[in-house]
């Protein structure tokens, strides 16, 4: 992998390769339909309108977004199949959301009674409707209903709720970043899916059919294998991936589209050099759910070095003893956490065989209401 010396754009600069992009969609979209299943992106990990319609072109159904705002952005360039993969429950993002339901085929999450009603009573107020798929905790532990029976019991104490229309079951297993080997990661996916088939089958035993069984993450998606209920996948860092995708040994460097371009400013002594790259750049992740998986803040490419330290503005690179990294030398950089970087910079730079294709806003950066 190049360093790009030749390339007239300064930095720290956002590279995203379109040729590792390009390859990385259309290997899940090729998983997906093996499986029998839409794929639905989540955009969180770009952020950028224009990657989420080459995402539309190669295949997926829809996509998926985090927030109503973040949801805003892709409807004005355009999208018009978005599900928020979250509860949405404040009166003033309900408005937003019954204003988007107007427009485009919007549908959010739920996991409470009460949330149910606070979202009945207000789009009912709209006089418009909305669909709503109930999450299922599958081990995570952080929003959604425990898998089985309970969901059941949610969906009967708010099926008789006006403007609201059930349109199935999702879950994000993402507890996966927390694995410690590759076995680790198939495990979960694995149990991912067969958490929601036995939901499913608690909601058979009712006699409702669930139209969307939805499960994904990068790390279970990567390695998926399919699941005879599971009609729809949501995986989001797959068309980018990153260092943690790489310790989890889900991806490869060279299946790493993003990197951050950076100069070296100072070289203080023989086994550290500084770059122009701070945690304004990086952001501090080194895993998740507080669980280290990565050596430092990011993987530099062709060169005896570890991103071992961050200040706000200057990358601190360990070396190794025979590195003859020089001032002005530029390096690049694999990021620990793609989503993280991606909403730290206001745009990127498409490359295409060593070339900028063409400059990319990430128009949904900071989109986090």
């Amino acid at each position: 992998m190049e360093d790009f010396p030749s390339l007239d754009i300064d930095t720290p600069a956002l590279l995203i390769d379109l040729d590792v992009v390009e390859r990385n969609l259309d290997r899940m979209q090729k998983k997906a339909e093996s499986a029998g299943a839409s794929l639905r992106p989540h955009v969180k990990a770009h952020k950028i309108p224009e990657l989420a319609r080459l995402q539309i072109q190669m295949g997926a159904k829809g996509i998926t977004a985090s927030k109503v705002s973040e949801a805003e952005v892709m409807a004005d360039a355009g999208i018009d199949d978005i599900f928020i993969a979250n509860q949405v429950v404040a009166e003033k993002k309900i408005r937003r959301l019954a204003a988007l339901s107007r427009k485009t085929d919007i549908s959010v999450g739920l996991d409470s009674r009460d949330g149910a009603k606070i979202l009945s009573e207000m789009f009912s107020a709209e006089k418009e409707t909305i669909d709503y798929l109930i999450e299922i905790d599958s081990g995570l532990a952080r929003c959604g209903v425990k898998p089985g029976r309970p969901a059941v019991e949610l969906f009967k104490s708010i099926e008789h709720l006006p403007s609201l229309r059930f349109r199935g079951i999702f879950t994000h297993a993402g507890q996966v970043y927390g694995s410690t080997n590759l076995g680790e990661v198939k495990a979960i996916s694995r149990l991912e899916s067969e958490t929601m088939l036995r939901t499913e089958r608690c909601f058979e035993d009712i006699h409702v059919h669930p139209d969307v069984v939805s499960v994904g993450s990068t790390p279970t998606m990567r390695v998926w294998e399919g699941c005879v209920s599971v009609n729809e996948i949501r995986p989001g860092n797959y068309i980018f991936l990153d260092a943690i995708q790489i310790a989890l040994g889900v991806a490869k460097p060279q299946e790493c589209a993003l990197t951050v371009l950076a100069t070296v400013t100072s070289r203080p002594a023989s086994g550290r050099a500084v770059i122009d790259a701070g945690s304004k750049v990086f952001a501090l992740d080194k895993g998740a759910h507080g669980k280290e998986t990565t050596r430092g803040f990011g993987i530099v490419l062709g060169r005896k070095a570890v991103v071992d330290r961050l200040s706000e503005e200057h990358g601190i690179l360990a070396l190794d003893t025979d590195e003859k990294l020089k001032i002005n030398q530029r390096v690049r950089i694999i990021p620990n956490h793609a989503c993280t970087v991606i909403n730290l910079f206001d745009k990127a730079y498409a490359i295409r065989r060593g070339r900028v294709d063409q400059e990319l806003k990430i128009a949904a950066r900071g989109t986090v209401q």
